[in-house]
């Protein structure tokens, strides 16, 4: 019996994970629990998984938490050990019980959880691609160090990961992430400075939070993922590319050096990566439906837009400087779209914000996990000083921008 815990459980990757579980309960077994604040989803989930273990980020909603699993309000008669913040996230990461740590979230707060988790020699199945995108260098050399084993829950790394295996480094020629394009790729320019948020938040093809379907409608869902490729599979930049693939059927390919392209295919729900991560290196058998070969006629490949979608080429900047520019990219659009989110900044905005919080930042190469905080609280106050002076020029002017530096 494989045990687990699952930091960010309330959230959609954390209970697609609990489906995962509750399909294979002769396999997998719920020793954790972590959540930031959402208790009464936490606490139904108790009654179910029956974890020994459960942290809650927030103090108050931890302590809250406490009393009602003492009442024996989700009939576990208190039962269960309820831990609170960060030092209660890093004790479920290296509890000695637990066997595969799965990190939903992409919080900040649990990049000292999955670093400790790291140096315990865990096995980590991460789903959270900003914490290699602000700590790449450092997650990566604690990897190597402590013998851990880090498999990716994101579905175009795990694609990879699995069209990688046996293949010699030396065979790869290159990587191709795919991605749908997301909810505004087909929209003519003109159309994208007054997009709605009903039009961003309503992806074609995934079920998602609301700020990844944001970063999937800018595009800069694409490029965390290819700095996220580059530290999970030491791939050199030059040798990751992006093609953007509508119908979202392949979700990634390796090139080998000979010309052929292998590539990992598969419907579009995240139990099937999450579940190959926890059953790694066996295929668990599973009842999701099928790829329907008959009705996939007319798939489709494109160069993606860097001017019509300058996130993107904002993040391959931010990768090709490395050290915190990627710290302050993942910052900087994290403040921005949760602004977008409270209609606190224009759609058209977030690239700007990032833009500039880029250009007012002195790259640090090789930083160490305090320079990474740093750099990463620099980067949220100085996005929000941004987004309060009204830092929002509309998309036709950052793209007016963009074509002039481009020389478009």
């Amino acid at each position: 019996m494989t045990r687990i815990a699952v930091l960010g459980s309330t959230g959609s990757i954390g209970t697609s994970t609990l489906d995962v579980v509750a399909s294979h309960p002769d396999k997998l077994s719920v020793a954790g629990l972590a959540a930031r604040s959402r208790i009464e989803v936490l606490e139904e989930q108790v009654a179910r998984h029956r974890p020994r273990r459960v942290a809650v980020l927030d103090a108050d909603k931890a302590a809250e938490l406490r009393r009602r699993l003492s009442a024996g309000q989700a009939g576990v008669n208190g039962s269960v050990e309820v831990l609170a913040g960060v030092d209660g996230l890093v004790q479920l990461a290296t509890d000695p019980d637990v066997d595969i740590v799965v990190i939903g979230t992409s919080g900040r707060e649990v990049l000292l959880p999955l670093l400790r988790a790291i140096e315990a020699g865990k096995r980590i199945a991460l789903a959270s691609k900003e914490l290699l995108v602000m700590a790449g260098d450092l997650i990566a050399r604690l990897v190597r160090e402590h013998g851990a084993t880090l498999l990716p829950v994101d579905s175009e790394h795990a694609g990879l990961f699995q069209a990688l295996q046996g293949v010699p480094r030396e065979q790869v020629a290159g990587i191709i992430l795919t991605g749908s394009g997301g909810p505004l790729w087909s929209l003519p320019a003109a159309e994208l400075a007054s997009v709605t948020r009903r039009q961003v938040l309503t992806h074609p093809k995934w079920q998602m939070g609301p700020k990844i379907t944001v970063d999937s409608a800018t595009l800069m869902n694409k490029g965390l993922e290819v700095i996220e490729a580059h530290w999970l599979f030491g791939m050199p930049l030059d040798q990751i590319r992006v093609i953007i693939h509508p119908q979202a059927v392949i979700h990634a390919i390796v090139e080998l050096s000979d010309g052929s392209c292998l590539a990992q295919m598969g419907i579009c729900d995240m139990r099937l990566p999450i579940q190959y991560a926890l059953s790694f290196p066996d295929r668990w058998p599973t009842a999701l439906p099928r790829l329907a070969w008959a009705q996939m006629a007319g798939l489709q490949f494109f160069e993606p837009d860097l001017v019509r979608f300058p996130c993107l080429r904002l993040a391959l900047d931010a990768a090709r400087r490395g050290g915190t520019a990627c710290t302050v990219l993942s910052a900087a659009n994290d403040t921005a779209v949760w602004a977008y989110l409270r209609e606190e900044l224009a759609f058209g905005g977030i690239p700007r914000v990032i833009d500039q919080t880029l250009a007012r930042h002195r790259v640090i190469d090789q930083p160490t996990l305090e320079q990474i905080l740093q750099a990463d609280a620099w980067a949220r106050q100085a996005a929000q000083d941004l987004i309060q002076a009204g830092a929002q020029a509309s998309f036709h002017d950052c793209n007016e921008k963009q074509k002039k530096e481009s020389g478009v």
